[in-house]
């Protein structure tokens, strides 16, 4: 398997997300009055150390971010709390947040600092609900294979803090919101669910997702869809607060670098999308039906190449294993290029963390549904019951990184010799 270079690209991707450069880069412009801010996601903490080196004013702030992605900072707290589902120490952050941003002025700036991640780190139930009901909205959505949009969607449906619901309590003041998106099309509105953000959609049209993906909502939760009395009111899309949204770091930007570095090496590289959504399984046979077609016929790309794509795919949870969506990206990837030379990938989230896993990723090539079999692991049964984590575990193939202090979501990189 030909790691090196597989590594070298998925490190330059995360490289180019990094928020310090991007940050500094992006910075509003000054306040007559306080600067504070305020933010949530997997790399809000680097995002505030950034911002805390290069605003040469007075700021304060609280950010909160996932366990073990913290960063020193002076002027701004840092919290942290879990992800993907949500916990008590998220609930105390959010409710913190709205505080910090109450009572200001038309001569004040909030600088939201928002990242991927940020709608589990935000628990903040709407009238009726309580934290354990927000918590198994989320494991009912995880669960359901719904897109990152219709998650975020019916997400702010139970929320006072997405949604825009931050950003109309921090008015009159200026809001400027900088965004590292994980998102597919890097709409800044579905990052974190856009607490700074009204996002597009109705209760009607959170009902009808609700009812198409068969989500096991509690019964609270249940009732406040099916009302039409707004108990978390949606903010006016059209009459914003004042302010500015701008994407400093995105999958497209950090597919780039990957496809740079590749070229530099003397082996072609193809963008297939940045925003690549649907089932990973079923992806994974999209990616690898294109592997096998340059491996025996060069076409329609010449070998040496690279496939690089992003995106976020879903998993919709049947069995009971271990595993996130990379990891099952790559199980079926490796099924379906059993036996087939010259191919070699990897896949990962660029926040390091695969899920709720410890791994970032794994690696897969044509070799390794035979290494599983010969491991005592049917790959068609792990992939069945949703265990790719097991099966990459038993085979010395997942992997492993550790926090990145960022997240511009998945990273796939397929090289065909």
């Amino acid at each position: 398997m030909d790691r090196s270079l597989l590594d070298a690209l998925f490190a330059q991707a995360v490289a180019k997300a990094q928020p310090g450069l991007a940050v500094r880069l992006n910075l509003p412009a000054k306040p007559r009055g306080r600067t504070i801010v305020v933010g949530a996601g997997k790399a809000s903490a680097q995002m505030a150390r950034a911002f805390e080196a290069a605003w040469d004013g007075p700021l304060t702030g609280l950010v909160v971010t996932r366990y073990g992605y913290a960063a020193v900072c002076e002027r701004i707290e840092i919290v942290e709390a879990a992800h993907p589902v949500p916990d008590q120490a998220g609930y105390l952050a959010a409710r913190r947040i709205m505080e910090t941003v109450s009572g200001l002025s038309h001569d004040d700036l909030v600088v939201a600092l928002i990242s991927g991640g940020g709608s589990s780190l935000l628990p903040a139930p709407a009238a009726g609900l309580t934290l354990e009901d927000e918590q198994a909205i989320n494991r009912a959505l995880l669960a359901s294979g719904a897109p990152i949009g219709v998650m975020n969607l019916l997400r702010s449906q139970f929320s006072t803090i997405k949604g825009g619901r931050l950003a109309a309590r921090a008015a009159p003041a200026r809001v400027a919101t900088l965004v590292v998106s994980d998102v597919p099309g890097d709409d800044p509105a579905i990052v974190a669910s856009g607490p700074t953000i009204a996002l597009a959609g109705t209760r009607e049209l959170a009902r009808k997702y609700a009812t198409l993906y068969r989500l096991a909502l509690p019964p609270a939760a249940m009732a406040l869809l099916a009302g039409d009395d707004n108990l978390a009111p949606i903010p006016d899309a059209k009459s914003p607060a004042p302010g500015s949204v701008r994407i400093i770091a995105s999958a497209a930007l950090s597919l780039e670098a990957a496809a740079e570095l590749a070229r530099s090496h003397g082996v072609g590289a193809a963008i297939l999308s940045d925003a690549i959504e649907g089932e990973a399984r079923d992806v994974a046979q999209v990616h690898a039906a294109m592997a096998r077609e340059i491996a025996v016929r060069s076409r329609p790309f010449s070998k040496p190449v690279v496939l690089l794509s992003g995106g976020e795919t879903t998993v919709t949870l049947r069995g009971k294993g271990r595993g996130g969506r990379n990891a099952e990206f790559l199980l079926a990837f490796a099924i379906a290029t059993d036996g087939v030379d010259g191919i070699s990938a990897l896949a990962a989230d660029t926040d390091g963390i695969d899920g709720s896993e410890d791994n970032a990723g794994a690696y897969a090539d044509g070799t390794t549904a035979m290494r599983l079999r010969k491991a005592g692991i049917d790959p068609l049964v792990a992939l069945a019951n949703n265990d790719a984590y097991s099966a990459f575990a038993a085979i010395g193939d997942l992997l492993v990184t550790g926090p990145t202090g960022t997240n511009v979501n998945d990273f796939r990189a397929i090289l065909i010799r």
